[in-house]
């Protein structure tokens, strides 16, 4: 059976593609998936430079130079929710469609965007179609933290969910969303509620929480869906709230979050916002899956800020 065609660059189409590859994504699966990737694009005809450093901070920096240098018809990620980031920081301001190749451990912005995991045949085929088609444009948030600014297409956590991001990314086993589980039952030992400050639309109140997070799309954690009606291009972020519970409590609760069903709990807020300040003592935001910095931090919605290939 001969495998269907791939799409062709559109007649008048000009520029690269620009691959970006994290090596140490999904521990170095991402760096077959990122060749695999640059196979298919080449052999539908466009011209492709794949971008590899062995660190984080070094790719992005390689990605913004070669963003300003070089006619880039997309920009494509390969790995997870850390390397979307880099593309949506990368591409801030710039009317650059973000492709995404999801072979991360979470891909929760995947997931949001309805793109095939851990397959990178598909994710090139629903790239490449949606490439031909002009893509679409989502919301993105944008942070101000410590005096710097970024932006994030996912959540931001701040909270006992940045505090289990923070553990599990200090551990490199075990493999997968089972490393985010063990870090929050570990985490939840010791974790005591947060008296935060919160500003939202105007309206200013203090709240005592287990966690708030700031979304823009459902999930966190390689598919907990925190806020489960959330829509990426609907001009609204979503603020989601936990107040205190017992350890009991919460772990009876947990196993709903998967399916979006912990909304109803009397624990559970969730409330629209364009923007919003939180200021708490020593609590360190994650957007992303990526750390951001201390609070406090004043996010707003950006909305259309992003064209993906979805």
């Amino acid at each position: 059976m001969t495998a269907p065609a791939l799409p062709v660059p559109p007649s008048g189409t000009s520029g690269n593609i620009v691959l970006a590859i994290n090596p140490a994504a999904s521990f170095g699966h991402t760096r077959q998936a990122g060749h695999q990737a640059a196979g298919h694009f080449r052999a539908a005809g466009w011209n492709v430079v794949v971008l590899e450093t062995d660190g984080y901070a070094a790719l992005a920096d390689v990605v913004d130079q070669t963003l300003a240098g070089t006619e880039v018809a997309a920009l494509v990620v390969v790995g997870g929710d850390g390397m979307v980031h880099l593309g949506v920081n990368a591409l801030a301001g710039l009317d650059i469609p973000l492709g995404i190749v999801p072979s991360g451990t979470g891909n929760d912005v995947a997931r949001l965007l309805n793109l095939p995991l851990h397959d990178a045949t598909a994710a090139c085929r629903q790239t490449l179609s949606a490439l031909a088609a002009g893509g679409r444009k989502v919301d993105v948030g944008r942070v101000t933290v410590e005096g710097r600014t970024t932006y994030f297409a996912g959540v931001l956590s701040a909270g006992f969910d940045a505090a289990v991001n923070d553990r599990a990314n200090s551990w490199r086993w075990p493999r997968g969303k089972s490393r985010y589980n063990l870090a929050m039952l570990r985490e939840l030992g010791s974790f005591r509620p947060i008296e935060y400050s919160v500003t939202a639309d105007g309206k200013q109140w203090t709240q005592r929480a287990l966690l708030i997070s700031v979304a823009n799309g459902q999930s966190i954690g390689g598919g907990m869906r925190i806020t489960p009606d959330a829509a990426p291009d609907d001009g609204w972020l979503d603020l989601f709230v936990v107040r205190p519970l017992s350890r009991l409590r919460f772990l009876a609760v947990f196993p709903k979050v998967f399916a979006g069903k912990h909304t109803d709990h009397p624990a559970v807020q969730i409330r629209r916002v364009r923007r919003v300040r939180l200021l708490a003592a020593g609590v360190v935001a994650y957007a992303d899956g990526e750390r951001l910095g201390e609070l406090p931090v004043d996010v707003e919605v950006v909305p259309g800020g992003l064209r993906v290939l979805a």
